[in-house]
């Protein structure tokens, strides 16, 4: 297999004036773990759907040390179809998660689409992805959803592993200012994932039912045993803050380590972040969990027109800006697998960690 590697050059850094100019702070000053030079950092990326899957595109490049954390509050679709019936977390986003980490290779991407594929037909299996009933089935023989996950991996040659953030099915609620349009200033609680990612109005903040469920005790181990963090990109009311409401994994990126970066979209999401500036998915980050702190915060630079908003939102969380071309060349708001990699791979070497790893 053959594989490029990941342009270095253009990353811009917006470093905190609090940080007296200084790039990072060296791992051993905050407890960190210098990795031997030569070895893989420990990677855990956080997130769901489209956002989660570019950012695991991009890791599986410059490690093979990887665990996506996905959370589980689908409701629509294949999964939401599956979940009512069968009682079941929804698989789709963790199946998403698996076809980012296939390999580049034939039998990676043959098994990517695969468990991508999608039936058409008149019937009940319209519009069911394989890899959705392949991961219940086995969740089903099995008895154990990260065992099967696991097994899942294996079968894919998947270049990582994939938790659910919790092992109970969960539902995303949403405070939502104008949901109904002839009710502009009324605030309405929205239910469902579904819902909320596409409602007109303007999400003030969202919270999940159960509101204290337990965490998958491999997704907090992971995130304590990481040398970085990563969470978004992806929908910032049911991808990405989903995770800061699971308790026990709140507290494990509060007291990890790891050192910590924060993903930006390239642009708002229609529905759930319509109008948002980068320094406004900060404040609202802040808002549903405001003891966490950030050591970077990446950005694409053309989506970025106030820096100095986007360094002042970062000072609170006490991470410095890194700014990077991260789209791709299409014009579309999508990340580039390999500029997103060199992103990553330019903070992980700058800030606080041995390397190079490969």
């Amino acid at each position: 297999m053959t594989r490029r590697t990941p342009r270095l050059s253009r990353l811009r850094r917006v470093v905190p004036e609090g940080n007296g100019g200084k790039a990072a702070r060296p791992a051993e000053a905050r407890g960190g773990r210098a990795r031997r030079r030569g070895t893989q950092p420990k990677v855990v990326a956080l997130g769901g759907g489209m956002g989660l899957s570019a950012s695991l595109a991009a890791l599986r490049r410059i490690t093979g040390d990887l665990t996506a954390v996905v959370t589980v509050a689908d409701d629509g679709g294949s999964s939401g179809r599956l979940r009512d019936e069968l009682g079941v977390l929804p698989p789709g986003d963790l199946r998403k998660a698996l076809a980012a980490l296939c390999g580049d290779d034939d039998w990676g991407q043959t098994w990517a689409r695969v468990i991508q594929h999608r039936f058409q037909s008149q019937g009940d299996l319209h519009e069911h992805a394989v890899g959705n009933l392949l991961i219940v089935a086995l969740w089903e023989q099995l008895g154990d959803h990260v065992q099967a996950l696991d097994l899942v991996g294996r079968l894919l040659g998947a270049q990582g592993r994939v938790l659910p953030m919790s092992a109970v099915p969960l539902e995303l609620q949403a405070l939502v200012k104008g949901h109904d349009p002839a009710r502009p200033e009324e605030v309405d609680t929205v239910r469902g994932q579904a819902t909320v990612a596409l409602t007109p109005g303007e999400v003030q903040s969202v919270h999940l039912v159960p509101n204290d469920p337990p965490a998958v005790p491999e997704a907090v181990e992971a995130v304590l045993d990481a040398d970085w963090v990563v969470l978004g990109p992806g929908s910032w009311f049911s991808s990405v803050i989903p995770h800061l409401l699971v308790p026990e994994l709140l507290d494990a990126l509060i007291q990890t380590k790891a050192r910590r970066v924060l993903s930006l979209n390239l642009a708002p999401q229609p529905g759930e972040t319509d109008g948002f500036s980068p320094q406004r998915h900060l404040e609202v980050l802040g808002r549903h969990a405001p003891k966490l702190a950030l050591d970077v915060v990446l950005a694409d630079e053309a989506a970025v027109p106030d820096r100095d908003s986007l360094t002042d939102a970062a000072k609170r969380f006490g991470a410095a800006v890194e700014l990077a071309p991260v789209a791709g060349p299409d014009g579309t708001p999508r990340h580039d697998p390999e500029l997103l990699a060199a992103a990553y791979d330019r903070i992980f070497r700058m800030h606080g960690r041995i390397g190079p790893w490969r």
